[in-house]
């Protein structure tokens, strides 16, 4: 009880502290939070999968700081229909709505006039049926075959093309919602309820989150689930065709929090449970608190990618409890997550899994800022002018988790491990900048223990492009063997046959595959092939690898596979580099048009954004 009381408390003064904070310059927001701040929304939805829309209306909660101000808020392609006002949320009069300029990124700015004793807003409104945000899948399009389903993704700043809100991560809210639907589907968010929604299941759902979040947070699901517990604390929830296979790879979960726990401090969100969406999610998972969302292209059947659900689990501190102000500061949730993901890997998994996940991870990012501009390998990116999802890389995540390595090695784990717990409760249910991250390791390391790190060289990792020269190398004696093998089996020393791969992991053959020269002639492809079935495996991390090879070396056997992959698969991990591997010849354009053609409308808004200007659509 105490320990609760505590909690509640805590969260209570981070919350209510923010007001007096100094608001960063958001230039993806027109909200103007430092005059008319958002705190609570309550959101009353009816789910429409005839007209592919979500209507209804929601009431915010305002907190003012200037009463003559009207209240600025973020939409895109939403269609408003009123706009009330309300002193205690009772009773309700119209008011003066005006929607502004739209611009292709920002969305529309909707200003509404408020009374000097307004504080309440209720705004009717419906979304779009090409809400960036909501993707709504026909029964085909799903495992079941049987019903529709409808899922939303707000990161980063999609939160307002299905919610008329101050779409800012700096701008933490809590929220309510009623969702209708069709009766025999059930909603979820990210949130609590979802528990009452699998045993009520009457098309009525209610959600609740008490936590702060920033926008893009607020999540939601509708379809055809089931839910089978894996702990205490935290179960899995999909469609009943793949519920018992997702139960199987992600038992680790329960384990993964605790161990957490152990390194940064309690886990303050109540249940974490996991969805599994279907394939044309965009994203390999999504930690909307509550609830993670994830792809099914994760469930390999031996556990060897669950690290994603250690990466979602991770945001729980590095993300949703201490977020990034504004999305220049995107290193800041996931540099942090992807080095707690690693560090959750080695505790349950041992050192080798997690060295072997790092080499890869750097590799990728090796490999992908041969292809970026010196602006967009900085952790401190400025992304004025741009949409975030374009700067989408593997920057923030990888190169952020070199520098927290880093750290790590230059000041030990006995001194690094509790400066990352003081940082999480230091600046719990709060959204920061770069620079008070700075602040905070200058006074809690550099200066507490003088000599062994310089501000100069922090500058560097967070505001130079590249890598510096002292990033850590990780190792695995795994991969060097695996190199050795690739490289005799290049050399004509030994037949793909002679390759043992029995004990292998998903990170060996990856690594293995990554180890061969761009170029391959089509007896070595075709002998791979027929030694190990490349072509026809079902790990989709392995089958990317293998596809993008056989793109490279015009290998015709994969054609077939290639073309099945990239219509059923909507992974913007997976596709995008495919296709911009594809186009890079006439003959391979030619066929990527061919492919976007049946495949687009199957992805998500997101992902068709990326593939669009890839193909020429």
């Amino acid at each position: 009880m105490v320990k609760s009381l505590v909690s509640s408390i805590l969260i209570f003064v981070a919350f209510y502290s923010s007001y007096a904070q100094n608001w960063a310059d958001d230039v993806h927001s027109y909200a103007r939070p430092n005059e008319v701040r958002v705190k609570h929304v309550h959101l009353d939805w009816t789910v429409n999968f005839e007209k592919k829309k979500i209507e209804g209306f929601a009431v915010l909660t305002l907190e003012r700081f200037n009463q003559s101000s009207s209240l600025m808020l973020d939409t895109k392609d939403l269609e408003i229909k009123s706009a009330e006002i309300s002193a205690d949320r009772v009773k309700f009069t119209t008011t003066k709505f005006q929607l502004g300029e739209t611009d292709k990124t920002l969305g529309t700015p909707l200003e509404i006039q408020l009374a000097q004793d307004t504080k309440f807003v209720r705004i009717s409104y419906s979304t779009s049926p090409q809400a960036s945000g909501l993707q709504w899948l026909t029964p085909d399009q799903t495992v079941g075959k049987k019903f529709p389903f409808m899922y939303s993704q707000a990161q980063a700043i999609h939160a307002r093309s299905f919610i008329p809100l101050q779409d800012s991560p700096q701008i933490r809210i809590t929220y309510t919602a009623t969702v209708r639907t069709p009766r025999e589907m059930i909603a979820v968010m990210s949130a609590e309820g979802n528990l009452q929604s699998i045993k009520s299941r009457n098309g009525i759902y209610r959600f609740r989150m008490q936590r702060p979040i920033p926008p893009y947070l607020i999540a939601i699901a509708v379809g055809n689930l089931a839910f089978k517990s894996l702990g205490k604390r935290c179960g899995v929830f999909a469609e009943p065709e793949v519920i018992q296979k997702a139960a199987t790879e992600f038992a680790d979960t329960e384990k993964m929090m605790q161990s957490a726990e152990r390194l940064y401090g309690p886990y303050r969100w109540g249940r974490y449970d996991i969805l599994v969406l279907p394939p044309a999610f965009p994203f390999g998972g999504m930690e909307n608190p509550v609830l993670t969302f994830v792809t099914p292209t994760i469930i390999a059947g031996d556990k060897s990618l669950v690290s994603v659900i250690a990466h979602e689990l991770a945001h729980s501190w590095s993300g949703n409890l201490v977020t990034n102000a504004t999305w220049r500061d995107f290193w800041l949730n996931e540099g942090f997550t992807t080095y707690i993901e690693r560090r959750i890997i080695e505790s349950i998994y041992g050192r080798n899994r997690s060295e072997m996940e790092s080499m890869l991870g750097k590799q990728n990012l090796i490999e992908e800022l041969k292809s970026l501009p010196a602006s967009d390998q900085i952790l401190h990116i400025d992304l004025k002018g741009r949409d975030p999802d374009d700067a989408f890389s593997s920057v923030p995540y990888e190169k952020g988790a070199l520098f927290l390595r880093w750290l790590e090695q230059r000041f030990g784990r006995s001194r690094f491990d509790p400066f990352l717990k003081k940082y999480f409760n230091t600046h719990s249910f709060q959204s920061i900048t770069t620079q008070t991250f700075v602040n905070f390791l200058k006074k809690n390391l550099i200066e507490t223990y003088p000599g062994i790190v310089s501000i100069e060289e922090v500058n560097e990792w967070l505001e130079k492009p590249g890598i510096p020269k002292n990033a850590p190398n990780p190792y695995s004696e795994n991969f060097a063997r695996v190199e050795n093998l690739a490289k005799s089996f290049v050399e004509g020393k030994i037949s793909a046959k002679q390759i043992s791969t029995k004990e292998w992991s998903t990170h060996e053959w990856l690594h293995f595959l990554r180890a061969m020269p761009e170029k391959l002639s089509f007896e070595k492809m075709e002998e791979l092939d027929k030694a190990f079935k490349l072509t026809n495996t079902g790990n989709s991390e392995i089958i990317f690898q293998w596809l993008i090879m056989s793109i490279r070396n015009n290998y015709e056997p994969a054609r077939n596979r290639l073309k099945e992959f990239l219509t059923n698969v909507g992974r913007r991990k997976f596709v995008r580099p495919l296709y911009v591997e594809l186009v890079k010849t006439p003959d391979g354009k030619k066929f990527a048009k061919e492919i976007y053609s049946v495949a687009r409308k199957g992805y998500h808004p997101i992902t068709q954004a990326s593939i669009d200007a890839i193909v020429g659509f």
